[in-house]
């Protein structure tokens, strides 16, 4: 009885969770006026594929989609490469106002991003980085998480395989590349996933870099003016929404699935100690 009503309520919130991803799914084969009329319903009362015509024919889907891989792939190379990099200095090597930097990184994953908007166009504008690739990728080729979950890794491993390589000749940058960093695979897997994740959902940097450049736009804001119809833009179209953004859901859930146990030990081996 006691395992029936754990599984009971597991099943239940499992479907609470699911509910709005089946709820999205069936929208995107109604039609506007079946959406406005049962929009809780989780299934279409006729099979409408229009929605799904206008984002994969009537749209430049396949562009947006080459525009968020290369970005994708690029800035998760740039932070899995770059935050590792800090975190090992922060961790590993002794330096003046390390704790002082340290301080810093920790204390902007308490700016909300929406504070730095302003700043970021201001800089991408006198660097005459907009509407580019550049623009796009080099600020999200760092960040402030990344740096602190690879510190966090780095300060709990044994400093007696470093200290042996340094003693049979190699340099800091080779101790870090051929000791330390094949040991914080755990740790580099998470921040990719994590990386991958949040760069490919990116919104806002689009939005103030490449707002003006329908050929840089990413699926996240290509995907936004969908939906959009109307005058000035009041009524929305929300099964080409729904179906949106089941495309855009699709390769960051995969990617979670492939590494989800690689992911929870990453996690777990970053957050024990602080």
């Amino acid at each position: 009885m006691r395992r029936a009503l754990r599984y009971g309520i597991l099943i239940f919130f499992a479907v609470i969770f699911i509910y709005p991803f089946v709820l999205s799914f069936a929208t995107s084969f109604k039609s506007r006026p079946e959406v406005a009329s049962s929009p809780v319903i989780p299934w279409p009362q006729a099979f409408d594929t229009r929605a799904w015509t206008d984002v994969l024919v009537h749209s430049d889907f396949p562009l947006w989609t080459f525009n968020s891989i290369l970005v994708t792939v690029l800035a998760t190379l740039g932070r899995v490469f770059l935050d590792s990099l800090a975190g090992y200095s922060l961790a590993r090597l002794t330096w003046r106002g390390r704790n002082l930097v340290f301080a810093g990184v920790v204390s902007v994953l308490a700016v909300p991003p929406i504070v730095l908007t302003v700043p970021r166009f201001l800089v991408l504008k006198e660097m005459s980085l907009l509407n580019s690739y550049t623009g796009l990728i080099l600020p999200l080729a760092v960040d402030a998480m990344g740096i602190f979950l690879m510190r966090q890794f780095f300060a709990e491993l044994p400093r007696e395989l470093e200290e042996a390589a340094r003693i049979d000749g190699a340099s800091i940058f080779q101790a870090y590349w051929h000791v330390v960093l094949p040991l914080a695979r755990p740790a580099l897997l998470t921040l990719t996933i994590l990386s991958f994740q949040g760069v490919w959902n990116e919104f806002l940097m689009p939005l103030i870099v490449v707002r003006a450049s329908p050929e840089h736009w990413t699926l996240p804001f290509g995907l936004s003016t969908l939906g959009r119809g109307g005058a000035g833009g009041q009524s929305y179209d929300y099964p080409v929404m729904m179906a949106g953004s089941i495309l855009t859901i699709i390769p960051v859930a995969i990617v979670f699935i492939i590494f989800q146990r690689f992911f929870v030990r990453g996690v777990a081996q970053t957050g024990v100690k602080g």
